[in-house]
């Protein structure tokens, strides 16, 4: 009976991928991975749910009340930092409910599922913290080749030297000190550690917002500019987001024959020769785009100023109410979502493919740009961690 059930599970499953990607191949995006991971999601969940009926475990109540939180409030505002969090409750109380299960199911299909992913759990907490390191060396080795040497490119280089000291100095340098400062040097890791679950909940919600899939119905789909080559033509970067764009508008015009219009959104820096918004309009007009579908915001400095001076247009045009998104990079795109909503704005992101070496910098930054935005929370909760070690150092101190 339990064979009949893994082959039964197996060939529905295979079924399914087989079916999706016949479909997917003749459609232009063919978002494969959105759809195997939707799919393979969909299908263990009924597997575990027809497990937990068969032998009557109702404790997945708990994971899916957690999951009814996240969804309610994802689909409220998915650019809310709250979602990364919520998500990574359901995650752990899932996966605690998994082993309960499988023990007492002495299920096949869990039991190698939960071995493939806690071998590499079990690899990232043995050897992480060294891996990471190694890596942050040659992402900084492979930026400072291929990119200029500004501050905001350094990041990683900067972090792999930090923790590589840090290290040390819990390996080597602590057991000299005397009991009161190694209990006040506990701080740093400790805030460290922090930081590690504020970065890892900004990650899950930011990867969560790849998989926004708009629908073909978009009055406007505004560009967020950035910076220009000699002052006057778009950057790869930037061409990447506003080939992002194009390609949502001929997909939505050859699906629903619905004509956008494109909002091209950047200012003139002290460095550049035009406006931002204008060079991208040049580019797209190059694409074969036509010039009426085109508009241009040439006042905008910053990501919010994007957001509310493209509302402003938006809101003069003829289309009352309008459906609106925007492109931009997909590492930023989350926190230009922040900016949306502050601007009162409801849309939502499209994300431009990155180089791969380029990410790990610009997550940092984009994480560090987080952390500024909700600075005066994250102030109190590092004070607290340090008062508390303040406190057990004094403890030490006065019974030495």
């Amino acid at each position: 009976m339990d064979s009949s059930r893994y082959i039964g599970a197996a060939l529905i499953y295979l079924i399914g991928i087989l079916g999706i990607w016949q479909w997917r191949k003749r459609q232009t995006d063919h978002a494969y991975f959105f759809y195997f991971i939707g799919w393979s999601s969909l299908n263990l969940a009924g597997y575990v749910i027809y497990l937990s009926i068969g032998y009557g475990n109702y404790f997945l109540a708990v994971p899916l009340i957690f999951l009814g939180i996240f969804l309610f409030s994802y689909f409220q505002a998915k650019s809310r930092l709250i979602n990364g969090l919520l998500f990574n409750l359901f995650l752990i109380s899932f996966g605690g409910y998994l082993v309960v299960l499988m023990l007492q199911a002495s299920d096949f299909i869990l039991g190698g599922l939960l071995v493939l992913i806690g071998i590499p759990v079990f690899l990232l907490l043995m050897f992480g913290l060294y891996a990471l390191i190694l890596f942050l060396y040659w992402n900084g080795w492979v930026v400072l080749r291929k990119e200029s040497h500004s501050l905001a490119n350094l990041l990683t280089l900067f972090l792999a030297v930090f923790l590589t000291l840090t290290l040390v100095f819990y390996m080597v340098i602590i057991r000299y000190l005397p009991e009161p400062v190694a209990m006040l040097s506990f701080i740093v890791p400790t805030v460290l550690m922090y930081l590690l679950v504020v970065l890892y909940n900004f990650l899950t919600v930011t990867v969560l917002y790849q998989f926004n899939r708009p629908r073909y119905q978009q009055d406007y789909i505004i560009v967020l500019g950035a910076g220009l080559i000699d002052g006057e033509r778009v950057t790869p970067l930037l061409a990447k987001r506003i080939d992002k764009a194009i390609a949502f508008y001929k997909a939505q015009r050859r699906a629903t024959m619905k004509r956008s219009k494109l909002i091209m959104s950047g200012g003139q820096g002290s460095d550049e020769k035009i406006p931002e918004a204008i060079a991208m309009k040049n580019y797209a007009l190059a694409q074969g785009i036509p010039e009426e579908d085109i508009l241009v915001e040439t006042n905008s400095t910053t990501t919010l100023e994007n957001m509310r001076f493209s509302k402003e247009i938006m809101d003069r045009g003829s289309i009352q109410p309008y459906r609106a998104i925007f492109a931009s990079n997909n590492y930023h795109i989350f926190r230009a979502g922040i900016y949306a909503r502050q601007a009162n704005l409801k849309i939502d992101g499209l994300g431009s493919k990155t180089a791969f070496y380029y990410l790990p910098n610009a997550f940092l930054r984009e994480f560090v740009a987080i952390l500024m935005m909700n600075k005066k929370r994250h102030l109190v909760i590092i004070g607290l961690i340090a008062a508390m070690f303040v406190f057990f150092a004094g403890i030490l101190l006065v019974a030495g």
